[in-house]
């Protein structure tokens, strides 16, 4: 194996040759600092947070002390005794790490060592674990990913007591324990480590803290740079569906950095998994910074790490819940101890932000180390200001050119809409180009399916993905996106998927009654073009913001096309009728359809298809402007579901067949609420009288709405030139209308 090289201008090279010798002799210097430590301890008892967090903390390690310490032989997936109980270990053995230095009681210092003489014991005679799913299988976990975080964190316990230990039991743990279990996850299991992907990430972050506790700066390189291992076929899939590594791609801490992380810093992947390595790119960032400051870790490309918090916070609901684009679990959110670690080291290194204050408070935690405590002293002495989430688009990609993901707020998140016109997303994507998922005030109105999983529900496919995941979950159906002839985008394939992206027509957040985001999709459907624009309105005589939606398709044959609305609540009513079906059953065979059961069906009455329900903020309206022959399809998720893996939620469908050019156009419109105390529906009516497309060609398309009160508004879309300085005109039934840039949106009576 040889060192892998790396084409990063941005560090300078000779600071990566810094020899053993440099390192800081005194511990710990990782995490936790010298100086810091002495700080803390001097403020004991006089910053509050802190000091809850510190009795939280003692409470939890005391209480585990009382059942002693157990190393089980592994057995179990994630959910199973030995799993949990493995990294239960490491998670304490961190903390009572951080206490030991804090209180200066060397009962802390004993567990951890006694803990780690135990693994010290074991390790050496273990053989690889006994479930054989994972395309990298570990020793004390199915799988190498787990191996990773187990390292990450006992490199932390380690440098808490590196001092406290003798010269020959540092040896013996070194040669015993810690150098052979970096090898192993590392050199020994290159289809994991050399990746582009979270799970790399962990690797690499395993490898190199670990290598900056004992000084090794081998394997600093190592992870910096990863291996190079010819045995790795280019193209190989690992076991989430995959690739281990393109040809000629790079490898190792940097290159995890470099590429997945857009310039403004969102993270392929999508908001879970970047919760996820968040944790593993600050917590070896800030290793480097404290051993390695030479090497400037937090000003690579752009300072690209720090800004990837503010955008991952950006990237959730009123609730602090990350928005579920591709494989995401709802209900995840910015309370998890990642993003307790992510906030506290961007404020301790970023510069002080006073609004990641306004996030850590809510957080109600700190980190018990230098970071922590400057948050903590930071919400001590007044600095913190309001966390404010606004309107923003953010780019994918390494250099920010394919695609992105669209955010529209209104108001204090009263309604948020979530576009995504993004790259495939590595392992983890989905096949849902311009899709999107529409949020009141942290509830949701129209849904993001998510994932198919139960993460560490042991008995749910032993916590890992279920096979649902894709057959369902990534299948384009799944999504409030179009799909053709019944097949998925890229034909669901990653191979294709990840050669491609959307592309940007224009985003526009500029005034606060009217946004607008707009993306083109040419590669999903050979043949077929999408370009789908969605704004964001204040309406005058509405009581709250609605969106519109236009999705444009222009195509060279005629195809079916299904274009889905998961709404999230109870049925009220529809303008149209419909027929229960006598006998459910899948509404097709493959593509995610086989899970769909078609409950009713019915056909438009007139020009407009109204559908509400009742959801948990009030009521929600469908408008949408049909044709005749359109299909109006209720389904269900659930079909050729034996075990219960799958939500069962619903979706209205609207499907038009032997269509080749055409255009959807809906009104998605909040309004009123119902109070079940006091029985009282307020607004309970849409406010949407006509929706109508008056002009499409390839130029130009243009709708109006009308109100029930007979106010009528024009929204006009330039579906080719997209420049804010471009001048256009246009005539309607004899009227003209002239205005500049991307779109227009007035009241015309």
């Amino acid at each position: 194996m040889k060192i892998r090289k790396f084409s990063s201008a941005v560090l300078i090279v000779s600071a990566l040759t810094v020899s053993a010798a440099s390192h800081s002799a005194e511990h710990p210097n990782l995490i936790m600092t010298r100086a810091g430590v002495e700080q803390i301890r001097e403020e004991l008892g006089k910053i509050p947070l802190f000091d809850a967090t510190l009795r939280s903390v003692q409470a939890e390690v005391d209480a585990e002390f009382a059942m002693g310490i157990d190393t089980p032989i592994p057995k179990d997936f994630s959910g199973g005794y030995t799993h949990e109980r493995h990294k239960q270990n490491f998670l304490i053995a961190e903390k009572a790490g951080m206490l030991f230095q804090i209180l200066e009681d060397e009962k802390y210092a004993v567990y951890v060592r006694d803990m780690l003489f135990q693994y010290e014991e074991m390790y050496p005679d273990l053989p690889l674990h006994p479930q054989e799913r994972s395309y990298a299988r570990g020793k004390l976990f199915w799988q190498c990913l787990n191996e990773a975080n187990w390292l990450v964190y006992m490199s932390q316990a380690y440098d808490a007591i590196h001092d406290w230990l003798s010269p020959e039991e540092r040896a013996q743990l070194e040669d015993n324990l810690f150098r052979p279990f970096a090898d192993f996850i590392s050199v020994e299991n290159p289809q994991f480590f050399n990746r582009v992907h979270n799970h790399s990430t962990w690797g690499a972050a395993a490898v190199g803290m670990i290598g900056l506790v004992m000084g090794d700066d081998d394997l600093v390189q190592r992870a910096l740079y990863g291996i190079e291992d010819d045995s790795l076929v280019a193209g190989a899939r690992d076991d989430d569906g995959g690739f281990i590594r393109e040809e000629g791609q790079q490898a190792g801490f940097l290159a995890n950095i470099d590429e997945p992380f857009s310039p403004e810093g969102y993270y392929t992947e999508g908001p879970y998994y970047q919760r996820y390595a968040m944790y593993p790119f600050l917590i070896f960032a800030v290793g480097l910074q404290n051993v390695k400051p030479e090497l400037g870790i937090f000003q690579h490309k752009n300072r690209v790490l720090l800004r990837s918090v503010d955008v991952l916070l950006n990237l959730s609901d009123a609730d602090g819940e990350f928005f579920p684009l591709n494989d995401g679990q709802k209900g995840m959110s910015y309370h998890s101890r990642e993003l307790v670690s992510a906030v506290n080291v961007a404020y301790h290194f970023g510069g002080g932000d006073p609004q990641l204050l306004n996030i850590a408070e809510q957080q109600g935690q700190v980190l018990l180390n230098d970071a922590g405590f400057s948050v903590a002293k930071g919400i001590r002495d007044g600095a913190s200001r309001p966390f404010t989430k606004r309107s923003l688009n953010l780019s994918d990609g390494a250099d920010g050119n394919q695609g992105g993901v669209a955010i529209l707020r209104q108001g204090d998140e009263a309604l948020t809409l979530v576009f995504k016109y993004s790259a495939q997303g590595l392992s983890h994507g989905h096949y849902d180009k311009l899709s999107f998922s529409l949020f009141e005030q942290g509830e949701e109105v129209f849904q993001d399916y998510g994932m198919a999983r139960f993460v560490n529900i042991e008995q749910k496919g032993g916590g890992n993905y279920l096979e649902e995941n894709t057959t369902w979950a990534k299948q384009t159906i799944a999504h409030n996106t179009l799909t053709q002839n019944e097949i998925s985008h890229f034909e669901g394939r990653y191979e294709i998927g990840s050669r491609h992206h959307s592309e940007l027509h224009f985003f526009d957040a500029a005034a606060d009654d009217v946004q607008v985001v707009s993306a083109r999709e040419t590669n999903a459907y050979p043949g077929t073009e999408m370009l789908r624009t969605m704004a964001m309105i204040k309406g005058e005589s509405f009581e709250k913001p609605y969106v519109l939606d236009i999705l444009k398709v222009n195509s060279g044959g005629e195809n079916q096309y299904d274009l889905p609305f998961y709404f999230m609540g109870q049925a009220i009513t529809a303008n149209f009728a419909f027929e229960a079906q006598a006998e459910l059953a899948a509404l097709g065979e493959e593509n995610g359809y086989q899970h769909l059961y078609l409950e009713a069906a019915g056909t438009p009455v007139s020009g407009n298809a109204k559908f509400s329900w009742l959801g948990k903020r009030g009521f929600y309206t469908l408008t949408s402007a049909t044709e005749s022959s359109d299909e109006l399809l209720f389904t269900r998720i659930g079909a050729n579901d034996p075990d219960y893996n799958l939500r069962r939620d619903a979706a209205l469908m609207i499907r038009r067949k032997g269509a080749g050019n055409t255009i959807f156009v809906s009104i998605l419109e909040p309004h009123g609420n119902y109070s079940p105390v006091s029985e009282i529906a307020r607004n309970a009516n849409s406010n949407v009288a006509e929706l109508k497309v008056i002009h499409d060609d390839r130029d130009y398309t243009a709708v109006t709405m009308e109100d029930s009160s007979g106010q009528t508004v024009i929204f006009i879309l330039s579906n080719t030139d997209s420049s804010t300085a471009a001048a256009h005109r246009l005539e309607i039934d004899s009227r003209t209308f002239d205005w500049t840039g991307p779109f227009h949106y007035t009241r015309i009576n």
